[in-house]
């Protein structure tokens, strides 16, 4: 018989904590200050009717440097420490391949300082993800990690919402974007950072009820469902339920090619009425026949405009993270000037062949589009951890639809990345390790 009778949170933590000796409280410990660095941010609640909002964040820049550097040095010597043979199995060619060719993309990239900068800051925020489901000792552990980082970011995003509106909800006083006024946003600096974000929590909180957690689980996911709909981002709601049916699918769907075929058809046919329908004239006949805007309103000027970036330098890449600080005084098209305002190429994929290159964007499929799909098929084939493989599944599935609509693969500490980063690196893991489900006494 399993003891399925609701239990508070505090309960929870207190016999999860237990068990647990100064050096897993502070694998647990830092596993939770990682979600919340990447969530709340060292800078919430961003007034966005202030001229130097822009400015207050980058001055904290630094800050944000030493507080993900000495995080993740302190993630790598307490899991090398434990789990260097889960370290080993990162070291592939392909992931090997990939972080030469970022090497190469910087050192000629249009403003190598930049490059360079940012990609010290991505290397230590994805290195925090892919290390996260190594950190808590256990699986129970991992999950109350997830837990209460959720619950702390959801209790931050509607006591703004409640306490001070004006810092967490869109009002028509912002700098910019006044027209999304009443969206709720909590401590995030935009509707579309919440709204993703929200997204995730609601798989996490089905996850932790799926894991047993029958307060925590239903809590975090109809709050976070809750929020999901008060920000008013449509992409994120319309994903939301079906990017968890379509994992449910592939979750039952046995045959590797056929879960192929489920997950990258759909996603294929996306970017080719997005994207594609500014490359091509018969695309784009079949996109204004639709009874929707696949180009999300007028995106289609940006993504030509980033389409015409990679043109000019299909191979290398502009530059990782270094394209769209100066674009203004680029070429673009008669009544599209306001592409050059944009702040990325609202498609990741696309975004990618501007920055690094259509080498480098082959490289990010195979390590985080292909690669992800097969682990989770070894994982599953040896029954290990079927709800966490899920989750990861789903997050993964998710992060690839989102991604054809926004710019986020490799974006240093965009929560979404990050999430993204952990999923793939969890069904890593699960494909060649089976997860400790309690901690085993020391002799």
């Amino acid at each position: 018989m399993t003891d399925v009778e609701p239990r508070s949170f505090g309960h929870v933590l207190h016999v999860g904590l237990a068990g647990l000796n100064a050096v897993q409280a502070a694998r647990c410990l830092i596993a939770i200050a990682a979600l919340l660095l990447v969530m709340v941010t060292l800078d919430p609640f961003p007034d966005l009717r202030s001229e130097d909002v822009a400015t207050v964040v980058s001055g904290r820049m630094a800050t944000a440097y030493i507080s993900w550097g000495l995080l993740a040095a302190v993630a790598m010597l307490l899991v090398a420490a434990t789990d260097a043979p889960s370290l080993k199995t990162l070291v592939t060619p392909l992931h090997v391949c990939l972080v030469g060719w970022l090497l190469i993309n910087i050192a000629f990239s249009e403003n190598r300082g930049v490059s360079m900068q940012r990609f010290v800051l991505a290397v230590s925020v994805t290195s925090l993800a892919v290390l996260l489901p190594l950190l808590p000792p256990t699986q129970r552990a991992f999950n109350l990690c997830l837990g209460a980082a959720a619950l702390v970011l959801l209790t931050l995003c509607y006591l703004g919402v409640l306490l001070a509106p004006q810092y967490s909800i869109h009002t028509a006083l912002d700098v910019t974007e006044p027209q999304l006024a009443g969206d709720w946003r909590g401590s995030f600096g935009h509707k579309n950072t919440a709204s993703p974000v929200m997204t995730v929590l609601v798989y996490v909180g089905i996850y932790l009820c799926s894991a047993g957690s029958f307060v925590m689980g239903p809590a975090i996911a109809a709050l976070a469902g809750i929020f999901l709909i008060f920000t008013g981002g449509k992409t994120s709601s319309v994903l939301c339920l079906a990017i968890y049916a379509l994992a449910s699918l592939v979750y039952v769907t046995r045959s590797l090619w056929l879960k192929r075929i489920l997950c990258f058809a759909p996603l294929i046919v996306m970017n080719l009425l997005t994207v594609g329908s500014v490359m091509s004239p018969t695309l784009g006949a079949i996109t204004r026949l639709l009874p929707l805007d696949p180009t999300f309103t007028g995106r289609s000027d940006v993504w030509q405009f980033a389409l015409a970036a990679v043109a000019e330098r299909p191979i290398i890449g502009h530059g990782y993270a270094a394209f769209w600080d100066d674009v203004t005084a680029r070429q673009t098209a008669q009544g599209a000037e306001w592409a050059t305002s944009a702040a990325h190429s609202h498609n990741s994929y696309l975004e990618l062949a501007v920055t690094i290159g259509l080498p480098g964007l082959l490289l990010v499929v195979l390590v985080f589009v292909l690669a992800p799909l097969r682990n989770f098929q070894s994982a599953q084939a040896r029954s290990r951890s079927g709800a966490l493989a899920k989750l990861f599944l789903t997050i993964w599935l998710f992060g690839l639809y989102y991604g054809a609509t926004e710019t986020f693969l490799l974006e240093r500490q965009n929560p979404i990345w990050f999430m993204f980063a952990l999923a793939a690196a969890g069904l890593h893991f699960l494909a060649r390790f089976q997860c400790v489900d309690q901690i085993t006494p020391e002799r």
